[in-house]
């Protein structure tokens, strides 16, 4: 009777543990209606990683801006940089590394910039470019 219960308690655990992993919220979750247009990432892996993306939203007053960054891969002592556009402005496709990622005739349509540096500190800029 007691191996019933234990083998019984081992089942609930894994079920609920296998439920927990196929249930967990992602990027289709999350307000806004966010769509990935172009992303890049250096090929130095010995050093610091810097990953930019460019993301288009349909609805700004209620995306979840800062919950999508959050969910975008980041390396211990690398950068992650997220700009956003509303859905129909102009958005680079071509970006580059450094402290200007694209070119500047879009920063007049970015609406938002998330960043998380290499120490994990994370920010959220409204209107990067004005």
């Amino acid at each position: 009777m007691k191996k019933i219960g234990i083998a019984l308690l081992v089942i609930a655990l894994v079920g609920w543990m296998l439920k927990d992993t196929f249930t967990q919220s992602g990027i289709e979750d999350l307000k806004g209606g966010f769509k990935e247009i172009a992303s890049y990432r250096n090929e130095n892996n010995t050093g610091p990683v810097q990953r930019i993306y460019v993301v288009t939203v349909k609805d700004s007053t209620g995306a979840q801006l800062q919950d999508y960054g959050n969910l975008m891969p980041h390396n211990k002592y690398g950068n992650t940089k997220v700009y956003y556009f509303l859905e129909g402005n102009n958005v680079p496709t071509k970006l580059s590394p450094g402290a200007v990622n694209f070119d500047v005739s879009f920063n007049q349509n970015c609406f938002a910039l998330y960043e998380k540096s290499a120490m994990g500190n994370v920010g959220l800029v409204r209107w990067p470019f004005k």
